[in-house]
Formats: C-alpha cells, structure tokens, sequence
C-alpha cells in the first residue's frame, strides 16, 4: 500500500469547536459529521481528531478517564462509527489523539493504584516517598505550575504529574502498562481508524533514579513566566527507553496497513533530534512535530536551518510540519508584525508549509485565516492561562469555534451558549462569507492544496534552499525531470530577486509576484513558484 501520509496534508479537528449539533455549547462527533464536506472540499488527505474519549474535561480531554468510550459530551461510539465511515467514504482517513503519558486522576486505574502500595496496579503509576523532611523526590516542575509531585494521603507517597496534579503519569517502565495501552490502541484500530496523533510522545518514560533536573544553561534573553523554562528536563522526560515502546507501537500499527503515526515532540532544547530520532527508519513513528515552527519566529534562516538540520546525515526520518495548533497563539497573529496585509500574510504562510519537505499539519480555522481571539479573563477555560494569566493568556484565544455563517448567532457554530465566545473578528470570516467570495483566503487554501496534488516533487521530493539573504527564503523542489523553485518575501517591504535556469512562468498559485525579464518583484509577503528544468534553477537575492 502506498505510504498516502508521506507528503499527505492532515487537518486537525478540534471537536470542542468545531460544530455543535445539540445546542449544549460544545461541538460534538454528529457536528463534525454535518461539517465534513467542507473539509472534503479543501482536498486534504486525513482528519486528526483531538480527545473525544471519555474525561473529566480539566484539560479539556487531555486527562482521559475511560480510553474505550466516547465522551458523552462528544457523542457515542456509533457516532464515531458513523464519522470514520462517511470520512472515508469522502476519502479522508482519520486518526485520533492517544494522550497515554498520563490519564485522569478519575480513571479506574488511578483509582486503584491510589488505594495501596501492595496491589496489583500499585505501581501503573510512578509513586515515591518524600525526602526525609517531607519534601518531593526531587526537583521536577509541571508544566502547568508548581511541582511535578502531589502528595497522596492514602498511599502516604508522592506521584508524578507532569502537568494538572489530577493527570497523574502513567509508569512505562511497567511492561503492564505498555500492554494495556497497546490494548487500547488495537480498540480503536479494530474500528476503522487510521492511525494516531501521538501527545506528549516524549514524556512517557522518566528517569528510573529519579534524579533532579539540572538548570536550564542560558534562557537566552527569554522572559520566564513559568519556572518549568528554568530547567533541562533532562530526567523528567526524553529518555532512551523510549525508543523500544516506539517500536512497539509501530509493530503494532504495521499489523493495520495504511494506518500511520504522528508524534508531538515537547522539547526546546532537543526538539528536532528527537523527531528524526524517532522517526528514523521504518521500526519507529512514521512523522512526528515539534514546536520550532509554532513559534514567533519568522525568518529565512529560521525556516531554513530547521528544514536543513532535519534532513542532514542521511537519516531516513519524516516531519509534519504546522504552524498553529490548538496549543499555541495562531500564526496569522504571531507573525503579523511580518505584514502589512492578513489576506497576504495567510497565502504565504500556506504557500510555505504546502512546498516545505515533509507531511503538513493544518488547524482548524487556519483556512479562513482566523487570527487569536482576544480572550477576557472571566470567559477563560484553559488552566495554563488561569495560572499565568495575564502573561500567558493561555490556550484558549485558538481553540474558539469556527465561524460558519455570520449572519447567525455564534456564527452558526451553536444555538445554545458557546463554550468560548465566537468575536466578531472571526464571524467576519465566517466560511459561508468566503466560499461566495473566489478571491478568499479559504479559497485560495482549496487551489493551492488542489495545485500541489499536480506535483509529485511537493510531496516527496528532495529540497534544496538557495543562498539569499534575508528576508527572502528560496528553495527548489526536486523530482524526475522537472523542479519547482520556490521563492518567499519573507516581509513586509517589496523584494527584488535575480533568477536564471527557470522557465519565464509563474505558476498560477503565486501571490504578488511579477516577472520583468530574469528579474523577480516580490510584493509585501509576496510569493512565487516557477518551473525549472531538473538542476537548473538559480536564484540569488537583490536589494
């Protein structure tokens, strides 16, 4: 079967926002159902659905309580059913997240292994007696705030949390845990899906010596909001156990052909060695993300040495790259200081991730263009902004619901009270507003991924950046006998660029782009895609 994901565009569903089909305020599986035309019209390859599966809801279903039941908040299992059927028969595949680093503190699991320290799950979860003064084990910080430790009266011992004290971290250096999980993930395969968009993928395994962490070497300038920043979490995560679950993992998902892997990579100062060391050869992950381009930055030397660095030494590993997600400030808000224009800065920032090597991850909204949402604190629901509000505002200001219609109330997203609000800002760039209009951003979204399609060297063919000063970024794309050289004004200034070796032709899907000769202007985020025979294409920069 063929490998659809190399290359392959995967969108991402955040079910909580993405259409309520029961008045609650909450979107739900039958909302994403009455939706999924519209994401068959961008012409993506596979849905990524977030949490649906049973939870508390304190990380908004990032803590799982049951991880064989729908939540009922999201609908029912024949739901999910019904959705993997109609995906497919549309030809989108789906996969799900799997948050199994930890669960809930509410899961039967939990539960049990809370009760003593002589039972037959008391060691699922990683437990450890206080310090002779009464102290935590060691020096780990959460994520979320505070010591990665809680302290349980009943068991009279310390667990592990690395984020909410009630996501309590599952112990992998149990080989029972390893195979309940794996249990859990042949559930769902067993039903149709395609694979799993794999959280925290770094966390499961800890330091068995429990040994603290050392400090973070330089913060380089970085204002700290959160202490966690201050550390190397050089025990607390990340550790070479990991390596051998992976594997378990993919031989798993290779008994289910066509079904794929995604892991999410939360590491600053290791980020990109560990995606290509996870992803290297075929007993791994197929793709993994970090977080090097969900950042503010935006620069050539940024995209390019990212990409670059990947794909050095010969390994044969494989990225997802994505510019927002719903754990981040959405892209068209962190790089708009790069812009004079929002309708440009959301085709370059498509053009871009749709010709970069790799797998793409889109986030729900990211097609109309939708900017972070102004959250006031009182309408907050993230934990991470409660605790650092207001120099972290949190998660929520990405995670409102998408605007379908602006003419109704919430947009169309509900006819009850959303969970977060819908502002006007984003009812303005309601879908149903830019599906009439064919110069739209969502518009524009549709013909670039259709145009990709056409060119296999998008998908999977090999890069090579040229050398340009900043802020342009050029790069060819390279299969059989024919390039594509890509150019990207990285700025809000207009741009020349000097070529030779490239056929005299735009491709249709450039933006502010004009042609006088061997000479290429590049407007403010203006971008270009130009034919070239294969080795041929030259590009070098021009003030």
């Amino acid at each position: 079967m063929t490998e659809w994901w190399r290359g392959g565009v995967i969108y991402q569903v955040y079910p909580r926002s993405f259409q309520d089909s029961n008045g609650d305020g909450i979107g739900d599986l039958p909302g994403i159902i009455d939706r999924l035309d519209h994401i068959a019209s961008l012409g993506v390859d596979c849905i990524w659905l977030s949490p649906i599966t049973m939870s508390p809801q304190a990380d908004m279903g990032y803590d799982v309580s049951d991880y064989m039941q729908v939540d009922p908040l999201f609908g029912s299992l024949r739901d999910f059913d019904v959705l993997i059927e109609r995906a497919h028969a549309l030809g989108i595949k789906v996969i799900m997240d799997q948050v199994v680093s930890h669960t809930s503190d509410q899961h039967p699991w939990f539960q049990e292994s809370s009760l003593a320290q002589n039972n037959s799950r008391s060691d699922w979860y990683v437990w450890a007696d206080a310090n002779p003064d009464g102290t935590p084990p060691n020096n780990w910080l959460s994520v979320f705030g505070g010591s990665a430790w809680e302290w349980h009266t009943a068991r009279k011992q310390y667990y592990l949390h690395n984020f909410l004290a009630s996501q309590p971290d599952l112990n992998f250096h149990n080989r029972a845990v390893q195979e309940a999980v794996l249990q859990v993930m042949r559930f769902w395969l067993d039903r149709g899906l395609d694979g799993f968009r794999l959280d925290t993928v770094n966390y499961y395994f800890h330091d068995a010596g429990l040994r603290s962490n050392p400090p973070l070497a330089e913060l380089n300038g970085k204002a700290v909001t959160n202490p966690y920043d201050m550390q190397s979490h050089r025990y607390s995560k990340s550790q070479p156990e990991n390596m051998d679950w992976l594997r378990q993992v993919r031989a798993l998902l290779d008994q289910y052909p066509g079904t794929t892997s995604v892991g999410e990579v939360g590491d600053d100062e290791r980020g990109l060695e560990l995606m290509k060391t996870y992803t290297s050869g075929s007993e791994l992950l197929h793709m993994c993300y970090s977080f090097d381009f969900l950042s503010p930055k935006f620069s050539a030397a940024h995209f390019r040495s990212k990409v670059e660095a990947f794909f050095s030494g010969g390994e044969t590993g494989w990225p997802c790259w994505s510019f927002s997600n719903h754990d981040v400030i959405r892209h068209m808000s962190r790089w708009a200081p790069h812009s004079v224009s929002a309708a440009d800065l959301s085709r370059q920032a498509a053009a871009l991730g749709l010709t970069l090597k790799g797998s793409v991850g889109l986030y729900q909204g990211e097609e109309l263009g939708l900017h972070e949402a102004d959250i006031l604190y009182e309408e907050l629901t993230d934990p991470r902004g409660k605790r650092f509000w207001p120099e972290d505002k949190g998660r929520d200001g990405c995670r409102t619901p998408i605007p379908w219609q602006a003419n109704l109330p919430h947009a169309g997203f509900t006819n009850g009270t959303p969970w977060l609000p819908v502002k006007h800002a984003a009812a303005a760039l309601s879908v149903e507003t830019q599906n009439a209009d064919p110069n739209s951003t969502l518009n524009a979204y549709r013909a670039l991924l259709a145009w990709r399609k056409t060119h296999p060297a998008l998908l999977t063919g090999d890069i090579t950046f040229f050398d340009c000063d900043e802020p342009v970024l050029a790069y060819c794309r390279s299969a059989g006998n024919k390039d594509l050289v890509c150019v990207f004004n990285l700025s809000a200034e207009p741009r020349s660029v000097a070529l030779s070796g490239v056929d005299l032709a735009l491709e249709p899907i450039s933006h502010n782009a004009e042609l006088s000769g061997d000479t290429l202007t590049l407007g403010p985020n203006g971008f270009a895609i130009l034919p070239a025979p294969a080795g041929e294409g030259k590009v070098s920069y021009s003030a």
